[in-house]
């Protein structure tokens, strides 16, 4: 088993909380996306769809998805349960989290790719795609949208020391991504969001953070 990773890219850091937090090592195979390797060639051949990270098994298989190679590591390490115990729990965690990826991940995205310009990414204005300039209007509606994340997530905590209770779980790994990607941005938490603040504190103050 091996994970195509980049170091920089948010979704791959995502794998590899998960993955730190299993306790797992995975070998890893690094892949510049700022400089456009996960569009050439070799790496289409693994990929075409140009997108990290990558899961390959033993056997060839390869899962292209954050929480797909999420939830075959959950199946085959339980230990350490990062997407529920029970069935209302496993669902729950998956509605947050998905309400994290859109509102903050993808949100930030939309903003950081299409800023006129980021010359890394301004004639990539979507992810996996190449010579697809910048839209505009994707900036203010990723702005908006963050603006909800930020709100919602304060709420979500109001009483909680993590997102979803009292215990870690992938929801708090995606949102804390989401609160670094939009670092890129130059959009951080709010003064004000003094819940959202003690847990960012604490979350990055976890060794996966910094795998």
């Amino acid at each position: 088993m091996k994970l195509y990773d980049c170091a920089v890219a948010p979704n791959p850091r995502r794998a590899r909380m998960f993955i730190a937090e299993k306790g797992l090592d995975i070998p890893k195979v690094e892949v510049d996306i700022l400089g456009g390797e996960n569009l050439q060639e070799a790496f289409l051949a693994i990929n075409p769809r140009g997108l990290l990270p990558v899961l390959e098994l033993d056997d060839g298989t390869r899962f292209d998805e954050t929480m797909a190679i999420c939830h075959y590591l959950e199946e085959l390490y339980p230990d350490t349960p990062l997407l529920g115990t029970t069935p209302v729990e496993r669902a729950q965690i998956e509605c947050m989290q998905r309400k994290m990826e859109f509102d903050g991940m993808i949100a930030t995205s939309e903003v950081f790719r299409n800023q006129p310009d980021n010359e890394n990414f301004c004639y990539r204005s979507l992810p996996g795609v190449d010579d697809l300039p910048a839209i505009e209007g994707l900036i203010v509606r990723g702005t908006k949208t963050l603006e909800r994340f930020f709100y919602w997530l304060e709420k979500f905590l109001d009483g909680n020391r993590f997102i979803m209770g009292d215990r870690f779980t992938m929801v708090d790994i995606t949102a804390v991504c989401a609160v670094d990607f939009a670092k890129w941005a130059d959009i951080t938490i709010p003064k004000e969001n003094t819940n959202t603040l003690r847990w960012y504190e604490e979350v990055s103050s976890r060794p996966s953070a910094k795998a």
